[in-house]
C-alpha cells in the first residue's frame, strides 16, 4: 500500500473537493485506483469532509473501508450520526468502538448519551452512565449535562435532578435540559421554580429557555410570568423566530388572551405548519370555531400543508362551537385532499362534534360504520360524555358498558355511569356502581382550582377549609350568592352528589373549588381587575351559571380553563354561549 506524502497530488485532490459529494465520491474512486483505497491518512480525511457535507451514510461506508480506525475515526462516526439523528448507528459504533478495546472519550458519552435520549432507551442509557463513571468522566460537565437531558427525556426526573444538583458549574445548556424536563413531564411549577434559581444564580436565559418557561407558564395558566418573558425576550433583543413566536402565541392562547396571540401571529415573518395549528388551536379552544376554520383555510391557501395535528384543532374548534357540517367538510378532506389517515383523536373530535349538537344516533352510527370494530376508549369517552349532555340515558348505559369492558379500572367510567343513574332516578344503579367502586378501590379525581393574585397562585378544593383566611373567604362568598339569588341565579343541584338532600346539595355546589377561588380573586385584586382562575376538571353546570351571574353583580371580567377549554364570562354571558 502507498504511502501519501503531506501534498501528494492526491490529498490536494481531497482538499479541493470540499465539502461535495459528487466531487468526493470522484475522489474516492481515484484514490482506489491509485492504490490509497485503504490509506487511513487519506481516507481519514475524506470521510471528515464527507461528514461535514452530511452525508453519513456514504461517511459509515468509507469508515468500513479504514483498517484498525482509530478513536478519532470512531468519535467522529458517534459524534457525526448523533448530531445527524441516526441515533441507533451511533450506538452501534460506540459497541464497535468498545469491542475494539478503543477508549471513549467525554465527547463519545455526550453523543452516545444524545442517541439514547432521543431513542428513550431507559436501560442502555443508565450502562452508560456506569460506563461514564468508571472511566472517570463523571464529573465532566458536558457529560452530566447529557445525563440530565438523557434522565429528564426519560421520564426520570428526580433522577436528572440528582445529576444536575451535583454540577458544580451549571451552564446554561445543563439549566435548559433541567427546565425542559420539568415542563415536559408535567412538572410545570418545577419547572418555573428552577427558571427563578437560574435567574437567582445570574444565569442568563437564553431562547431555549424562553421556550421551556413559556411551555410552562401555558401549562399553569400563569401569564404574568408568561408577559415578563415576553418584555425579557424583546429586552434582551432575542431571535424571535418561528419556535419562540409559536410558543408565545401557545403561551398567550391558553393563558387566555387570544388577541395577543393573534398579535403575535400577525407579526410574524414566517410562519410553518406549527405556528399556523397553534393559533387554529388557540382561536379553538377559547370557542372561536369560525375564526378557526377560517384562518384554516388561509393556511390552505398560503400553500402550507395541514398535519394530522392541525385536523385536530380544527375539528375540536368546530365541535366547540356547533359547525358540524363545516366538521364534516374538514373530516372528509383529511383523506380526500391530503391523503391523511384518521386516528383516534380524529374520530373522539367527530363524536364530540355530533354529540354536542345532540345528534346522538349520528355519532353513533358514526363509532358503528366509520370507525369499525373495537373503537378506542375515548371515542367512547366522547359518546357518554353526550348521553349525559343530552340525557339519553339508555344509550348512555349501553355505552358505558362498552367502555367499562376495554377499561374496567378507570373510575371515571363509573363515576359518569353512576350520574347517568342518578340524572334518570335510577338511584338503586348508583348504589350498585358505587358499591362496584369500593370493592375495586377506585377512587373519582379530585377537582380543584388555582387563582393567581400578585403573582402567586392559590390552590382550592371544594369545601376547601385550609386556607388561613377561610372564614372570610366563606362569608364573602355566602354575601355574594345571596346577592346571586336575588338576580335570578337558582343552583343546578343536578350538579351536586345525588345522594345528599336538597339543602345539602345546595351547601356542597356553593362550595364548589371554582366559586371559593373566586370569592378570594375577588377580595383581593382591585375593581375592575380581570380574574383567572384554572381548573384541573370540567367546570360543573351550576358554576358555569353562578359565574355568570357573579360577573354582573361585581363587574368583572372572570376567565376560566377548565379542562377542554376557555370561558370567557362578562356582564352575565359566557364566551362559549352555553354550548359546551
Amino acid at each position: 500500500m502507498k504511502n501519501k506524502q503531506p501534498h501528494s497530488p492526491a490529498y490536494e485532490a481531497i482538499l479541493k473537493a470540499g465539502p461535495r459529494l459528487k466531487p468526493l465520491q470522484q475522489v474516492h474512486a481515484h484514490l482506489i485506483v491509485a492504490g490509497y483505497g485503504r490509506s487511513r491518512s487519506m481516507l481519514t480525511k475524506l470521510l471528515s469532509l464527507v461528514c461535514d457535507a452530511g452525508f453519513i451514510t456514504y461517511a459509515q461506508r468509507i469508515f468500513f473501508c479504514i483498517p484498525s480506525p482509530d478513536s478519532f475515526l470512531f468519535n467522529t462516526l458517534i459524534i457525526r450520526n448523533s448530531k445527524a439523528n441516526f441515533s441507533t448507528d451511533s450506538l452501534l459504533f460506540y459497541r464497535r468502538m468498545i469491542v475494539s478495546n478503543i477508549s471513549p472519550s467525554n465527547y463519545t458519552f455526550s453523543a452516545v448519551i444524545k442517541s439514547c435520549a432521543h431513542l428513550s432507551i431507559l436501560n442502555l442509557g443508565r450502562a452508560v452512565h456506569c460506563h461514564v463513571f468508571v472511566s472517570g468522566y463523571d464529573s465532566d460537565l458536558h457529560v452530566q449535562a447529557a445525563l440530565v437531558n438523557f434522565y429528564a427525556k426519560s421520564n426520570n426526573v428526580d433522577v436528572a435532578r440528582k445529576v444536575f444538583d451535583r454540577m458544580p458549574d451549571k451552564s446554561v445548556v445543563a439549566w435548559n435540559s433541567m427546565i425542559s424536563g420539568y415542563e415536559q413531564n408535567g412538572f410545570a411549577k418545577e419547572a418555573i421554580g428552577l427558571f427563578n434559581l437560574m435567574r437567582d444564580f445570574g444565569v442568563n436565559p437564553d431562547s431555549t429557555t424562553c421556550v421551556c418557561v413559556l411551555a410552562a407558564c401555558a401549562q399553569l395558566g400563569d401569564i404574568d410570568l408568561g408577559r415578563w418573558v415576553h418584555e425579557f425576550i424583546v429586552g434582551q433583543g432575542l431571535d424571535v423566530n418561528v419556535v419562540l413566536a409559536t410558543s408565545l402565541i401557545n403561551m398567550y392562547a391558553r393563558c387566555g388572551n387570544v388577541s395577543k396571540a393573534r398579535e403575535i401571529f400577525d407579526m410574524m415573518s414566517e410562519l410553518n405548519v406549527i405556528a399556523w395549528t397553534a393559533m387554529i388551536s388557540g382561536y379553538g379552544m377559547h370557542g372561536y370555531g369560525t375564526e378557526a376554520v377560517e384562518l384554516f383555510h388561509r393556511m390552505r391557501a398560503h400553500g402550507v400543508r395541514p398535519n394530522n395535528v392541525t385536523f385536530v384543532a380544527v375539528l375540536s374548534a368546530c365541535a366547540h362551537a356547533g359547525l358540524v357540517q363545516e366538521g364534516h367538510r374538514v373530516f372528509a378532506s383529511m383523506r380526500q385532499e391530503y391523503g391523511l389517515l384518521p386516528g383516534v383523536e380524529h374520530h373522539v373530535c367527530m363524536v364530540d362534534l355530533f354529540g354536542r349538537a345532540g345528534l346522538l344516533n349520528e355519532a353513533y352510527k358514526f363509532v358503528k360504520d366509520v370507525i369499525g370494530e373495537k373503537p378506542a376508549p375515548a371515542v367512547w369517552t366522547a359518546m357518554l360524555g353526550a348521553c349525559k349532555m343530552h340525557k339519553n340515558f339508555d344509550l348512555g348505559v349501553e355505552v358505558a358498558e362498552h367502555l367499562l369492558s376495554v377499561e374496567p379500572e378507570n373510575p371515571g367510567h363509573y363515576v359518569m355511569l353512576s350520574n347517568i343513574y342518578a340524572l334518570a332516578g335510577r338511584m338503586d344503579r348508583v348504589e350498585v356502581v358505587r358499591n362496584i367502586m369500593i370493592q375495586k378501590g377506585l377512587k373519582k379525581h379530585v377537582g380543584y382550582s388555582t387563582v393567581e393574585v400578585d403573582q402567586k397562585n392559590y390552590l382550592f378544593s371544594m369545601g376547601d377549609k385550609s386556607h388561613p383566611n377561610t372564614n372570610e373567604i366563606y362569608q364573602y362568598l355566602d354575601e355574594l350568592m345571596g346577592r346571586c339569588r336575588e338576580a335570578g341565579y337558582v343552583p343546578e343541584s343536578e350538579s351536586a352528589m345525588h345522594e345528599l338532600e336538597e339543602e345539602e346539595r345546595e351547601y356542597s355546589l356553593r362550595y364548589h373549588s371554582e366559586k371559593l377561588a373566586l370569592a378570594f380573586g375577588l377580595m383581593r385584586t382591585s375593581p375592575g381587575m380581570t380574574i383567572r382562575i384554572v381548573k384541573n376538571l370540567r367546570m360543573c353546570v351550576d358554576c358555569h351559571s353562578a359565574i355568570k351571574f357573579i360577573s354582573v353583580a361585581t363587574n368583572r371580567e372572570i376567565i376560566v380553563r377548565d379542562r377542554l377549554r376557555f370561558h370567557h364570562f362578562k356582564r352575565g354571558s359566557c364566551s362559549c354561549l352555553d354550548y359546551w
